[in-house]
């Protein structure tokens, strides 16, 4: 079930995102006067097809939704009638041709923006940045970091939850630089700098951004005290009541509510004996615990109990959110942020100060979808975000076969004043096959090796 779903979210987000993409030049080429031919989402064996508008171009939905094409009318690749030249690609002017081939990865852009707008509006909902331990000698330590302090802001811009944190520091991190952090310390607010150098984001990968610089978050333990009862279910017929503490099991100390659900799932069909807190005084009870089947058929326990929290959610968790202008500003933002971001991570990889390791394939794409659109719509808006963005700048790379290639040449013919030769491009479209083919086996292993590890 679970591989279903995150199949089902993977072929959803890449189907949007190809669309959009495609549609870029669909939409560029028609008000340029390019006849369309096909407009295919995915590559492979047509799924569905249908003939569309004036010119009954044919619409394909194709089985391998890993991309997708628009065919446009193009002497280059077959005999035109001379009443239809006017409408042939190859026959546009140059910054016509340009703009056709550029819409692509800049409806990618165009679509991040959206998806980064929608997502603020909604807002993104995280831990409050509350430093928990920090390691002794650490790059945290050494910036003045303690136990307990709250980190407000990040390069001036404010930080409410640890993603946004995170965010902050891994910009710097690529550069190996410096950050100006603002912390607060109960009512006091000090500014600190974090330095990274001698930090590379192969060892955030490898380690986790926090874990490296020696912070761990607070830890707020949820105390095992009971909420709500189910009538008729266990933890009811046991006796249990409102506002019990859970304190051991069977001779062992439960101590937290995260403890006490893991103990009860793995001892379905068992009788527990438990030490109950009940105002001031202790009670020895015993209750049978029922069992559940979950989706992947493991068997577990439950006792259909609530917890009751004794914190208010507000003091643990906070939100990102914006009302209609500010989200999209900060949409605009976040796209520049990871598009720039994009862009340096390539560059550090091709220059070999970064691993090639940080590449994910469809399968870890495919994992990304799946586990997001399970934590909600504006999580899954910024999975979407960021794909598109990442389908954006590498759309513009130039490598023969994608958008950047083309865009190059089309660089060389302004500056020579004449279309590149066709044996060049033939030559330049067998470099780009073997490059795309290396980059989709390296980024498989990477996946696999995911899986494997």
């Amino acid at each position: 079930m679970e591989f279903l779903q995150h199949l089902f979210a993977f072929i959803f987000a890449l189907g949007i995102l190809v669309t959009f993409h495609e549609f870029g030049h669909f939409w560029v080429a028609q008000k340029c006067g390019v006849k369309i031919l096909t407009f295919s989402v995915g590559f492979g064996k047509p799924l569905w097809s249908r003939r569309i508008g004036k010119d009954q171009f044919e619409f394909i939905v194709a089985a391998l939704p890993l991309g997708g094409y628009v065919k446009m009318l193009d002497e280059r690749e077959g005999k035109v009638a001379e009443s239809e030249l006017n409408r042939a690609f190859n026959r546009k002017p140059l910054a016509q041709r340009t703009a056709i081939v550029l819409a692509g990865p800049v409806f990618n852009f165009i679509f991040a923006i959206v998806a980064f707008w929608f997502m603020f509006m909604i807002g993104l909902t995280g831990l409050k940045p509350i430093v928990g331990e920090v390691e002794q000698d650490s790059i945290a330590y050494q910036a003045g970091l303690n136990e307990g302090v709250e980190i407000i802001a990040v390069d001036s811009r404010e930080t409410k939850t640890w993603t946004m944190v995170v965010d902050g520091f891994v910009s710097k991190i690529i550069d190996a630089g410096k950050v100006d952090i603002k912390v607060r310390d109960g009512s006091v607010v000090k500014n600190l700098t974090i330095n990274f150098e001698g930090l590379s984001i192969d060892d955030l990968a490898e380690q986790g951004l926090l874990n490296k610089i020696g912070i761990t978050p607070e830890k707020f333990k949820v105390p095992a005290i009971i909420g709500d009862l189910h009538s008729g279910l266990p933890a009811d017929e046991a006796g249990l009541m409102a506002g019990d503490l859970i304190v051991s099991a069977n001779g062992e100390e439960i101590g937290d509510w995260v403890q006490w659900v893991k103990y009860i799932q793995a001892r379905a069909k068992q009788t527990i004996s438990m030490k109950v807190k009940r105002s001031d005084e202790y009670i020895i009870m015993e209750i049978t615990t029922d069992e559940k089947i979950r989706d992947d058929g493991s068997v577990i326990g439950f006792i259909g109990a609530e917890n009751q929290l004794v914190k208010p959610l507000k003091e643990i968790f906070a939100k990102e959110s914006y009302s209609f202008i500010p989200a999209f500003v900060r949409g605009v933002e976040k796209t520049w942020d990871m598009s720039w971001l994009t862009l340096r991570m390539l560059g550090k990889m091709i220059t070999g100060q970064a691993s090639v390791k940080n590449l994910s394939g469809p399968i870890s794409i495919a994992q990304y979808a799946g586990d997001s659109a399970q934590s909600g719509i504006a999580t899954f808006l910024w999975f979407l975000g960021i794909v598109s963005v990442s389908l954006g700048v590498l759309n513009l790379l130039p490598v023969p076969l994608l958008d950047g290639g083309h865009l190059l040449y089309y660089v060389v013919e302004f500056i020579k004043g004449s279309e590149v030769s066709e044996a060049t491009q033939i030559i330049g479209q067998q470099i780009g096959f073997t490059i795309l083919l290396g980059l989709m086996i390296l980024v498989f292993y990477n996946d696999i090796a995911r899986l494997m590890g």
